[in-house]
C-alpha cells in the first residue's frame, strides 16, 4: 500500500499543470538568480512582482509529450536611479537569467512595502505635524491614517520624471475609530517614493474635520441581531469537485486556478467536456474616477490593478465569514519588494452553491413535474485596497455558462464639507462630511477559444419591421441583424438598449447538428458610460473606457487595457493603441476585452460600511450543444422537513 501512495503522490508531481503558479520554492529560486547574476539587481532595487512566464499557447493545447520549461517573468524597480526593468529567467535545474531589459520613462505598480513606508514618510513628517497641529489641534500623529494614492498625471512634468504618491489622511479619535468619517480634508501630502520623504504639502481651504463617530465593528456598533439562527451548508459525502494541485475539475467542467500579483485571480485552461471554451480569464484593469471638481478630490482617479495591485492586496479568507460550506482554499505565493517570501493564506475560495431551479416543467395532463436544482461552482478573492474592498467571483454552471461578477464593498472615499454646506459633487451622508459622486469600471480580458482558438465575432442587434410592411399587418414583427467584425475598428462599440446588442463568438470550422457554427454569446450585465469629459487626464490614461466591447488577435504582450505601465502614464498605452493597429480578427486567435461600469451616487444607506454592490456579465453557450446541456442532471431528492410547516 505505500508502494501505491507513493506512486500516487509522484504521478500527481509529474502532471502538476504548465499554467500553475509559481511555488515558493520557485520564487526563491528566481529572487537569487537575479540577485547572482544581474549587477542591476543593488540594495535599492524593489521586486514589484514575479509571475509565472506562461507558456506558448500551442504548446500547451496541443497536449504533446514535450516538457515544458517553468520559467518567471519578473518587474524591477530601482529607487535609486529611478529606474524600471524586466527580467525573464529560467527556473530549471538551478536557474538562469535569460534577459534582463530597462523600460525608460514608466513608473511600474507600487508595492506592499512603498504603502506601509508611504504612511510612515507622512507621519514622521516634521511639516506634516507642524501644520496639522496648527490647522486642526491634531497633538498625537499617531491617531492620523494616510492612505496612499498615486499620484496620477495631470500635465504637470515633475508627475512624470518622479515616483510620486499623493495620499489622502485621516484622523482616529481613538485607537479603534473609524477613521475615515474625519478627514483631513484641507492638506494634501505628495510623498517621493524614491526618497521616501514628503516634498511638499498642498493646502487647500480649511475644512473643520467633521466631529461625529461612525463605527461598525461588531464591539462598537450597539445592540445587535438576536433573532437570526444559524444557517449551515452541510455536505456529508463532500464536494463535487477534485483538486490535483491547482487543477480542479467538476463535474463537465475542468480548468487552472492562478493568481498573479497585479490581476490577482485567473482562471486559465476551462473545458466543458473536453471541449475548449477560455483559456485564459481575468482582470486587466480597473479605474475608479471622482466626479468632484475640488482640487483636493479632482485627483481622485484610482487604476486599482495597474498602480496598486489587486493580486498584492488580496484578503486571507475565513471559513464562515467569507466562505460559507465546504471549502478548498488556495495560497498566494507572493515576495515582498526586497525579494522576501510572503503567502497570503487562503487567498482563493472554492466552494459550490445551490442557487435554485435550473429547470422545470410540470406536463398537467400527466400531472408529472420534473424539476432540476441548479449548482454552481464558485471561485472567488477579494481585495482591500484602502478604504474599498472588491470581491471578483467567477460562476461556473452546470449548462456550461459562465457568470463573472465583482462586488463593491468597503467605506465610502469621505471628504468634509463647511458646516451647513451642501456639495453640487457629492451626497452628504453626516454633518459636514459627503460622499462624492464617482464611478467604477472593470475590464476583463477573455481569451476566447471556443472549440478551439480559431474564433470569429459577430454583433447581433434586434429590429422592428416597418409597420407599412405588407406582411406586417399585426404590427408586431422584427427580426435580427448578425455583422461580422472583420477588423479591430470596426468591433470596438458600447451597448445600445434600443437593439438589445449583443455579441456572439463562433466556430466556423466546427458545426452543431443543425449545421451552423458552435458558439458563446456574451449577455451583458449592467452597465454605464464615463461621466468626464475625454479631456480629462484620467481618461486619456483609461481608454478602455471609451467602448465596451473591444476585440483583438492574441498577442502574448497586450495583457492589461490600460497598458504595461499605466501608474503616471502620460497617455493610453493600452486598448486604444493595439486596435489603432486594425488586424483582423475574422477566424483567428481572438481576445474579448469587455468593460463594465457603476455609477455610484452615494446614500445615506452606504454609510458608514457599505452593502454590496454588484456588477458583471455572463458568457452562454450559442448553439455550441444540440440540446440543453443540463438535460442530464439527475432528479433531486425529496425532502421532507415537517418543522418547516410548523406555525
Amino acid at each position: 500500500m505505500a508502494n501505491e501512495q507513493n506512486k500516487s503522490t509522484k504521478t500527481n508531481i509529474q502532471t502538476r499543470h504548465p499554467l500553475e503558479p509559481l511555488s515558493l520554492s520557485e520564487i526563491e529560486l528566481t529572487v537569487n538568480v537575479l540577485k547572482k547574476q544581474s549587477d542591476k539587481v543593488t540594495p535599492t532595487t524593489r521586486f514589484v512582482s514575479i509571475t509565472l512566464h506562461e507558456a506558448p499557447k500551442e504548446k500547451i493545447l496541443n497536449k504533446s509529450n514535450e516538457k515544458i520549461s517553468r520559467e518567471a517573468d519578473v518587474i524591477l524597480f530601482d529607487n535609486g536611479t529611478n529606474s524600471c526593468y524586466e527580467a525573464h529567467v529560467s527556473l530549471e535545474n538551478e536557474g538562469h537569467l535569460i534577459s534582463f531589459e530597462h523600460i525608460p520613462n514608466v513608473q511600474p505598480t507600487m508595492t506592499v512595502d512603498e504603502q506601509v513606508e508611504c504612511e510612515q514618510a507622512v507621519l514622521r513628517s516634521v511639516e506634516f505635524q507642524e501644520l496639522i497641529r496648527k490647522h486642526y489641534g491634531i497633538d498625537d500623529v499617531n491617531r492620523v491614517m494616510v492612505d496612499i494614492w498615486s499620484s496620477g498625471y495631470f500635465g504637470q512634468e515633475e508627475e512624470r520624471t518622479r515616483r510620486l504618491a499623493r495620499p489622502l489622511c485621516f484622523v482616529r479619535s481613538d485607537p479603534t475609530d473609524n477613521g475615515y468619517t474625519h478627514p483631513i480634508e484641507g492638506l494634501r501630502p505628495v510623498v517621493d517614493l524614491n526618497l521616501m520623504e514628503v516634498i511638499r504639502i498642498e493646502i487647500y481651504n480649511h475644512y473643520p474635520i467633521p466631529y461625529l463617530n461612525f463605527n461598525y465593528t461588531a464591539d462598537r456598533v450597539g445592540k445587535v441581531r438576536d433573532d437570526i439562527r444559524p444557517l449551515d451548508i452541510i455536505q456529508p459525502e463532500g464536494p463535487s469537485f477534485q483538486i490535483n494541485g491547482n487543477q480542479v475539475s467538476w463535474q463537465k467542467w475542468s480548468f487552472v486556478v492562478g493568481f498573479t500579483m497585479r490581476e490577482g485571480l485567473v482562471l486559465h485552461h476551462l473545458t466543458y467536456d473536453n471541449r475548449s471554451v477560455l483559456y485564459r480569464a481575468g482582470l486587466s484593469e480597473m479605474v475608479v474616477p471622482y466626479g468632484d471638481p475640488a482640487e483636493q478630490q479632482a485627483r481622485k482617479n484610482a487604476f486599482d490593478c495597474g498602480e496598486y495591485g489587486v493580486g498584492c492586496c488580496t484578503n486571507s479568507l475565513e471559513l464562515g465569514c467569507d466562505c460559507l460550506g465546504y471549502i478548498k482554499y488556495f495560497d498566494a505565493n507572493m515576495c515582498t519588494s526586497r525579494g522576501e517570501l510572503l503567502v497570503i493564506k487562503n487567498a482563493i475560495c472554492l466552494h459550490e452553491e445551490d442557487v435554485g431551479i435550473l429547470w422545470k416543467h410540470t406536463d398537467r395532463r400527466l400531472n408529472n413535474p420534473e424539476v432540476r436544482r441548479s449548482r454552481r461552482l464558485v471561485i472567488s478573492s477579494i481585495a482591500t485596497i484602502e478604504n474599498y474592498e472588491y470581491g471578483f467571483f467567477w460562476y461556473l454552471y452546470q449548462d456550461a455558462s459562465i457568470h463573472f461578477d465583482v462586488i463593491m464593498t468597503g467605506i465610502l472615499s469621505l471628504g468634509a464639507v463647511p458646516p451647513d454646506q451642501k456639495s453640487p459633487y457629492g451626497s452628504i451622508i453626516a454633518p459636514q462630511l459627503f460622499a462624492p459622486y464617482h464611478q467604477h469600471f472593470f475590464n476583463v480580458r477573455l481569451d476566447l477559444a471556443i472549440d478551439g482558438i480559431n474564433n470569429t465575432a459577430y454583433m447581433v442587434e434586434a429590429e422592428a419591421d416597418p409597420d407599412d410592411a405588407e406582411y406586417n399587418q399585426f404590427h408586431n414583427a422584427f427580426h435580427i441583424n448578425k455583422i461580422r467584425l472583420d477588423t479591430e475598428k470596426q468591433a470596438r462599440n458600447n451597448l445600445c438598449l434600443e437593439k438589445s446588442r449583443c455579441w456572439i463568438f463562433e466556430n466556423n470550422s466546427t458545426h452543431n447538428a443543425i449545421g451552423q457554427p458552435t458558439a458563446y454569446k456574451l449577455y451583458p450585465g449592467e452597465n454605464c458610460i464615463p461621466m468626464s469629459s475625454k479631456k480629462a487626464w484620467w481618461r486619456k490614461r483609461a481608454s478602455f473606457v471609451d467602448y465596451h466591447v473591444w476585440v483583438t488577435p492574441f498577442d502574448e504582450k497586450e495583457m492589461f487595457g490600460s497598458g504595461n505601465y499605466p501608474n503616471q502614464s502620460q497617455s493610453d498605452i493600452g486598448l486604444l493603441k493595439y486596435t489603432e493597429q486594425d488586424r483582423s480578427i475574422v477566424d483567428k486567435d481572438i481576445v474579448l476585452w469587455y468593460t463594465f461600469g457603476v455609477i455610484h451616487i452615494p446614500r445615506q444607506e452606504d454609510f458608514p460600511v457599505m452593502p454590496v454592490v454588484k456588477g458583471g456579465f455572463t458568457l452562454k453557450p450559442n448553439g455550441f450543444f444540440d440540446i440543453n446541456p443540463a438535460s442530464d442532471i439527475p432528479k433531486p431528492m425529496k425532502k421532507t422537513d415537517e418543522t418547516c410547516c410548523k406555525k
